[in-house]
């Protein structure tokens, strides 16, 4: 796609132009309940929604301290999605290829990239301009929570897309002109668990029926029924479109669901503590004795796990791809910059039993030769620097950036027979291949770990709640 502006860009302007035809059209039948767009501002100050915009600009901050600290550590903790693969195999590219055409390809790209985006947004939003204090609240809080309850999986249990581990896969989505600088700088590709595309949601749907039941009606009748059914039909897309797209495993979605539960019991808890005048925001948050010996034990198991069982244990074994290529694939692995004065140390290991090729090369170069999950190498291969790497051989490279702009990828491939006298490549063939990055700050794991501190208090406060108390249609806090 050639588009004057990027794919954040045109999300942002779809999203402020829908919003309100939108919210309009799931309204259409209490207009008198809506709050007059000209009203907004003393909404948003009366019903004191500023920290609903305080806490977007927390999340934003504190996602781009996790993905600060993805790469770095990465050297330390390694990846499992060879675990996945075990469990999975290749069911997703199966999906794929049988659903493979250009305009549905087109449809759900642009699906993907807006909708997410929309979901964050509008949903305070449309209860905000709904007058639904209750649930504006709400909505907000299941965003940041659920993202915080994620970050332990994304900083230390990473998984690969699809389109990066099961060969014939392709990245419809990443791997385009549109889109590539986008994901690159944004997602690091190796957070597939949870899939917060389904987690985020779900947690809404979640906790759109235990509101309804603190009520004491049926979902049926409430007023924010035809919502509900939006973010029904949203969901049921998304299942698909991240299998084809060549991003989630099925297995992804699994601990999205169980983050969408444990997000939504804490929220639909804690909504009417912060609201009460009963409860400072620190005793809204402060747990039971049950729950603090949750959190203490829960904080426990998760330090050990960390610690013993994932920091230099199977993850980083070398004998392991975290890559796998086949005969018409092209993956990528993305060299973030972190220091204009430190370069990247990079370590190839070509652990399969095919010859391999690897290309560095800037990415906004690489992005000029990108369609719809194929790159253009003999184009590339004229602007990059090529390693080519035998069956059980190693190459290092450094990698020196010399702006923040200056990013670089790798790409990998089998190699092309026409150069190689040795190679014969079958369409059954696969490449594997483990590549490591070395960052000059990649001791950020004790930095790391205060990171997922949260997650862990989250988690104890939940499973040492009252369930009963969660979902019975008592009067919540005055």
């Amino acid at each position: 796609m050639d588009w004057p502006i990027g794919p954040y860009e045109t999300s942002m302007g779809a999203l402020l132009l829908l919003t309100l035809p939108i919210h309009w059209f799931l309204t259409r039948d209490e207009p008198k309940k809506r709050i007059p767009l000209r009203n907004l501002a003393n909404e948003i100050k009366e019903k004191g929604y500023y920290w609903h915009i305080s806490l977007y600009l927390l999340m934003f901050l504190y996602k781009a301290a996790i993905d600060h600290h993805n790469e770095p550590i990465k050297a330390r903790v390694g990846g499992f999605t060879h675990w996945i693969y075990r469990i999975e195999g290749n069911w997703t590219n199966i999906i794929q290829e049988f659903f493979l055409n250009d305009s549905l390809t087109n449809l759900l790209s642009g699906h993907y990239l807006f909708m997410y985006l929309f979901m964050i947004w509008f949903s305070p939003i449309y209860y905000i301009l709904s007058n639904d204090k209750m649930m504006a609240d709400k909505a907000a809080l299941n965003y940041f929570v659920i993202y915080l309850l994620s970050v332990p999986f994304y900083l230390f249990f990473n998984v690969e897309v699809t389109s990066s581990y099961i060969s014939g896969m392709d990245a419809l989505l990443y791997h385009d002109s549109f889109t590539l600088s986008f994901f690159t700088a944004n997602d690091p590709m190796d957070n597939a668990i949870p899939s917060l595309h389904i987690g985020l949601p779900i947690g809404l749907l979640i906790i759109n029926r235990l509101h309804c039941r603190k009520l004491g009606i049926s979902i049926k009748k409430w007023r924010h029924r035809e919502f509900d059914l939006f973010i029904s039909v949203n969901v049921l897309v998304y299942i698909f479109s991240i299998q084809y797209l060549g991003i989630h495993w099925l297995v992804d979605i699994i601990p999205g669901i169980i983050l969408a539960f444990i997000t939504s019991y804490f929220v639909h808890h804690i909504q009417p503590k912060l609201r009460s005048k009963k409860y400072s925001i620190i005793k809204s948050l402060s747990p039971t004795r049950k729950q603090l010996y949750s959190i203490v034990g829960v904080s426990f198991i998760s330090s050990f796990l960390i610690f013993f069982i994932i920091i230099y244990a199977p993850g980083v074994n070398e004998e392991i791809p975290n890559y796998r290529i086949g005969s018409d694939d092209i993956n990528l692995e993305t060299i973030e910059v972190h220091s204009l004065s430190n370069p990247v140390d990079v370590k190839a290991i070509n652990t399969g039993d095919v010859r391999l090729e690897l290309m560095l090369v800037k990415t906004n170069i690489a992005e000029k030769h990108a369609e719809k999950g194929i790159f253009d190498w003999n184009e590339l291969s004229l602007k990059g620097q090529i390693f080519s790497l035998s069956p059980n051989n190693i190459t290092s490279f450094k990698v020196n950036t010399e702006s923040i702009y200056d990013s670089y990828v790798i790409l990998i491939k089998l190699s092309n027979t026409e150069n190689c006298l040795d190679c014969f490549i079958s369409d059954e063939q696969v490449g594997e291949i483990r590549i490591t990055t070395h960052y000059f700050d990649e001791e950020l794991i004790w930095t790391a770990y205060i990171l997922c501190l949260p997650s862990f208090y989250i988690l104890g406060y939940v499973l040492g709640m009252n369930y009963n108390e969660i979902v019975s249609k008592k009067a919540p806090y005055k």
